[in-house]
């Protein structure tokens, strides 16, 4: 696979950002390109599969700080295949980055040396977003997801050789993906230079993946979204990231819910809120008023009589579905009283005469105490 651009310049941040920041730049250039608002379009999806593997390397600290020592310094683009661990070909280090994450395949936390050769990796996990309505939040839906993602090739199945034939085992390093130097009194061991540290040699490559075992393919699933989710709220299907390599599990998709807002509801945590306005006669005499539920239906609530602005009336249990199946939460009808800008001659009367005969100044309690 050719190198692609600086993962940077491709998500268009500076090198000095923030992992909110990535992640930010991420999600608005990941939406932007997705193949469900693409449908059709060969470069939106090629630069889609580009953001994704930038994103792979900077939302990876380990990975950023190895692209920022080898790649930053001694290239302008980068080769994410260095960052998965060689290609099973004589100088498939890939710069520094490169030989770190083949280290890293290799020696896992037993450090060099350990016996048995290179072992088996879990996929990466990967995270995408999907937009539903508040309605389907409530009540649960089944959606479409897309998500961009190394998979084993279709052509060689995964084996990186050419079909027909099989990788060999490494005639230098015989099978153990590493190869010792001596270095006065210390004996030092690397990544074997003929193999790149996977332990077989493919002397044929695959035509479609080029001896990697794996293409960037986008794979498209229908997951069920649980009611009740909120906006941010993340629903994990196991084993649907991107495949292990060398036999390892696969890694799992995150779905992110990106809820849109209703023009009546508000989340707050488990419960919502609606704002109910009363006239300012319902607000002193009290009244019954009709509100509305989740259901489309309406439901009368008792306003009493001296009811304040912002007061809360709570309907318990017809709020959203708890995610944890025990019931759902409430909703909470806050009063607001509305006040109307102008008034008829009639209403002017009216108000002047409800202002005589109220009695008391309502701001005295602002100085009761106030020195003389």
């Amino acid at each position: 696979m050719a190198a692609v651009r600086d993962p940077y310049k491709t998500l268009g941040v500076e090198k000095k950002a923030s992992d909110e920041e990535i992640k930010k730049a991420y999600r608005k250039l990941a939406r932007q390109y997705h193949p469900d608002k693409n449908p059709g379009d060969a470069s939106a999806e090629e630069r889609f599969k580009e953001i994704q593997e930038a994103y792979s390397v900077l939302s990876d600290a380990e990975k950023r700080k190895r692209y920022d020592a080898g790649g930053g310094i001694f290239g302008t683009g980068f080769d994410p295949n260095a960052f998965r661990g060689g290609s099973g070909g004589a100088g498939g280090f890939g710069g520094f980055g490169g030989i770190g994450d083949i280290l890293s395949d290799l020696f896992g936390s037993g450090g060099p040396g350990t016996a048995g050769g290179p072992r088996p990796e879990r996929g990466r996990d990967l995270e995408t977003d999907v937009h539903i309505s508040f309605e389907q939040a409530m009540e649960g839906a089944q959606v479409p997801v897309s998500v961009s993602l190394s998979a084993p090739c279709p052509t060689c199945h995964g084996s990186g050789a050419k079909p027909g034939t099989q990788p060999t085992v490494c005639s230098r390093c015989q099978g153990r993906g590493i190869e010792s130097q001596g270095q006065g009194l210390f004996s030092i061991s690397q990544p074997c230079s003929k193999c790149g540290g996977t332990g077989t040699e493919i002397k044929e490559p695959c035509p479609t993946c080029h001896g990697l075992g794996q293409t960037q393919q986008v794979k498209r699933y229908r997951i069920n979204i649980p009611a009740g989710v909120k906006d941010g709220s993340r629903v994990r299907l196991a084993g649907k990231g991107e495949a292990g390599r060398r036999g390892g599990p696969g890694g799992d998709l995150y779905v992110v819910t990106r809820v849109s807002d209703s023009p009546v509801f508000r989340r707050k945590g488990e419960n919502l809120e609606v704002d109910v306005p009363i006239t300012i006669p319902e607000a002193i005499r009290g009244a019954t008023v009709e509100v509305p539920t989740l259901a489309g239906s309406s439901k009368r609530i008792r306003v009493p009589a001296g009811t304040q602005h912002g007061t809360i009336q709570r309907l318990r249990g017809e709020g959203p579905p708890k995610l944890n199946g025990k019931g759902r939460g409430d909703i909470h009808y806050r009063l607001v009283i509305d006040v109307p800008r102008s008034l008829n001659r009639k209403q002017k009367e009216a108000v002047d005469e409800l202002a005589q005969v109220m009695n008391g100044n309502p701001r005295d309690r602002l100085f009761t105490g106030r020195a003389d």
